[in-house]
């Protein structure tokens, strides 16, 4: 069998380290860094010749520069002649453009898989994509890992009673479905509309009974919060008794850290497919990590292994 590596980009080389930490072996050699005149240089410090070769780098800010960051990785892996290169994000770049919802915008999405197939990338390994239809937009294999059952069973365990899963709006109501099934919990939506483009939402109806319930609230990315503030505002003019938040991306933008740590939010769950930086680091927030779950995916696409299991 051709020899396993895992890369890491400089975005997420404590998240690689993790994963390789639970595979057993070093994290890959590299170097990368800017030149005076702002150009990115990428060098493999070992040998790849022949290898099944996996370079993980997720979407952060300064996200164009972290996505150069992984394309020219993949290149100079590809001509370093790895005999596969699995791209590993664990969050899709630009996964929100992924349809053409305006006159004379881009699918940018679609852009960013088009552009890691150009690079030299033979498979990608994603995980909770804001909608599924983006691995349609790839012209080679590509892998979505979804962490319901991580973030279900961290609930489960809370022996929540009267716990209600609420949707933000009807376009996640279907995910909030899993989860209310998982904890064998009912549902509830919320009518959710967004203010054009100015990333600002408002919420005006709820459908289901939330009153004196324990609300939790998942979703698969929050940005700058104001979906989940919304909802919690409509929540409390309900008289629910305790409210949670969780979602895999925990983006956190602009005024999103705020929001939460002055809201009645009891704990907010993410994951760390985006590294949580110290400023950001508050007491309601709760990060589990997913690095293990990505091993195992790796494990299994190295060994040529099923991949079902991890999908749903």
């Amino acid at each position: 069998m051709d020899q396993l590596k895992v890369f890491g980009c400089n975005a997420t080389k404590e998240f690689t380290k993790e994963i390789c930490d639970s595979l057993g072996i070093e994290i890959g050699k590299s170097e990368s860094f800017k030149f005076d005149n702002d150009n990115r240089f990428v060098k493999i410090l070992e040998t790849v010749r022949g290898d099944d070769v996996f370079v993980v780098q997720t979407s952060m800010p300064p996200v164009d520069e972290n996505f150069m960051e992984l394309l020219i990785t993949i290149d100079a892996l590809k001509r370093a002649s790895a005999k596969r290169i699995t791209a590993v994000l664990p969050y899709y770049p630009y996964a929100r453009s992924d349809k053409k919802d305006q006159p004379r915008i881009a699918i940018t999405s679609k852009l960013v898989a088009d552009l890691l197939h150009a690079a030299g990338a033979n498979r990608v390994l994603t995980s909770d994509l804001h909608a599924t239809q983006i691995l349609g937009f790839f012209d080679i294999p590509a892998d979505q890992l979804v962490f319901a059952d991580l973030l279900s069973n961290y609930f489960k365990e809370k022996n929540i009673e009267d716990l209600v899963v609420v949707a933000t709006d009807a376009g996640s109501s279907k995910k909030a479905y899993k989860y209310a099934k998982r904890l064998n919990a009912p549902i509830a939506m919320l009518d959710k509309r967004r203010l054009g483009n100015s990333q600002e939402t408002l919420i005006e109806n709820i459908v289901g009974d939330v009153k004196g319930k324990t609300c939790v609230i998942f979703d698969d990315e929050v940005d700058r919060g104001s979906s989940i503030m919304n909802a919690v505002n409509v929540l409390e003019e309900y008289d629910v008794k305790e409210i949670y938040a969780a979602c895999t991306h925990g983006v956190l933008s602009g005024p999103a850290i705020e929001r939460i740590k002055n809201s009645s939010i009891k704990e907010f769950v993410i994951t760390n497919t985006i590294p949580l930086s110290p400023e950001k680091q508050i007491d309601k927030i709760k990060v589990l990590t997913v690095a293990p779950i990505f091993a195992e995916a790796i494990k299994r696409i190295h060994g040529e292994q099923s991949m079902g299991e991890l999908f749903y």
